[in-house]
């Protein structure tokens, strides 16, 4: 990973922001950042648990695969509504608190699914993790930048490497479970797993005081930056493209070869792995690689409609998982520059773009795979994708 200094890691109406008159800890530890991304690696794994797992999960509670899929759509309805206002709500109370708080809402709800004896049941497990999750990635982030200030690229990569090992050994090992001993028991394992990440973040990260000026007022002035509310719209346009797709991978997996879905989810993930840590090397030409990770992700997605071997749907995987997993990076990266007066809110603005469109690309998706097969999903986020790439193409960022 690279260890440039940025100039948007304390911006001053960040909650990143140390207090005035104190001073940066002589000794930096990454520790905090450490238990702060094994958080996110939890609360994510969480989130995409029903990939892996979708084909029992939905035959279990009497759904189709399609809606099975909502699944993962009620996290992100959640998620949505909770990452613009629980600063709001929540102005003035010490961030470790939340972000702990939030990991432990996160394993009851994976507990939630673990025991739910119908599908309505599931979603209100589901819709609790949506809460925690976009909390967390709304908080983690500024977190992590004050524990070790001056390091946002590193800190960005920690955050996303969580993601990647979650996908990397979390998912095909939760694929492998499923097939084993059942469903359920991925969720229970992930919950106890999520409330270790409470523990370790609790001892490790250092009180995040909010800023002065988090709150409404905040939110509303981040709200009127256009470059900011456009570079949003491009979110939100590469997520759909993403999460009309995702959902239904291990379909699309099984309908080339059923009995290469470990290997082929594992390499989606090594592929993620790949890309974290490219999208930290690249992250100085954040505009250029903002216009071609999406369309990347675009490529990988026709290629793997298209795909009728083994080998052809690998090398799909392998690019999916790469430019999908640059996008954190990017984003987080991107809004923060473009906001750096209120980088809390851009955040949470970051993370309701992605939320929403998981929300409105996993049901689309699911109509799709119903009524028209699993290519059609593929193609049509190929299509999101590639306009989110022309779209941050002619946006500007500001250098740092």
């Amino acid at each position: 990973m690279p260890s440039q200094n940025v100039s948007v890691s304390t911006p001053p109406g960040a909650a990143v922001s140390r207090p005035a008159g104190t001073a940066t800890p002589p000794h930096r530890t990454w520790t905090p950042v450490a238990a702060l991304s094994f958080g996110i690696a939890m609360v994510l794994m969480g989130e995409f648990l029903p990939a892996s797992v979708l084909p029992a999960l939905a035959a279990d509670v009497g759904v189709s695969e399609g809606r099975a899929g909502l699944a993962v759509a009620a996290t992100a309805i959640a998620g949505a509504f909770t990452a613009p206002s629980i600063a709001v709500l929540l102005p003035r109370t010490d961030r470790r608190t939340v972000l702990v708080a939030l990991l432990a809402i996160a394993a009851l709800s994976n507990v939630a699914v673990a025991l739910a004896p119908s599908f309505a049941v599931l979603l209100v497990g589901r819709l609790l993790l949506g809460v925690a999750l976009a909390g967390y990635w709304s908080f983690a982030f500024g977190a992590g930048t004050h524990a070790v200030p001056g390091k946002d690229r590193l800190v960005s990569s920690a955050l996303a490497f969580g993601t990647s090992i979650a996908t990397v050994v979390g998912i095909p090992l939760a694929s492998v479970v499923g097939d084993a001993v059942g469903w359920r028991a991925t969720f229970g394992g992930t919950a106890v797993l999520t409330a270790v990440a409470a523990v370790a973040v609790a001892m490790a990260l250092p009180s995040v005081p909010p800023h002065p000026g988090a709150g409404l007022r905040m939110l509303r002035a981040a709200l009127r930056n256009g470059r900011l509310m456009a570079g949003i719209a491009c979110v939100v346009l590469v997520a759909l493209g993403n999460f009309a797709a995702y959902p239904y991978i291990r379909i699309a997996i099984e309908d080339v070869d059923p009995a290469a879905t470990t290997w082929l989810l594992l390499t989606w993930g090594i592929g993620g792995l790949v890309g974290t840590l490219l999208a930290g090397f690249l992250a100085r030409w954040l505009r250029p690689l903002a216009a071609v990770a999406p369309v990347a992700l675009s490529a990988s997605l026709v290629l793997a409609a298209f795909a009728t071997s083994v080998p052809v749907l690998a090398v799909a995987m392998v690019l999916w998982g790469l430019s999908i997993s640059m996008m954190p990076v990017i984003t987080q990266l991107w809004v923060t520059r473009v906001e750096p007066e209120r980088a809390e809110s851009a955040m949470s603005l970051q993370v309701t773009a992605f939320q929403v469109a998981i929300t409105v690309g996993a049901a689309l998706g699911g109509a799709l795979l119903d009524g028209h097969g699993v290519q059609s999903l593929l193609l049509v986020g190929a299509g999101a994708a590639v306009a989110a790439g022309i779209g941050w193409a002619v946006l500007r960022v500001p250098r740092t």
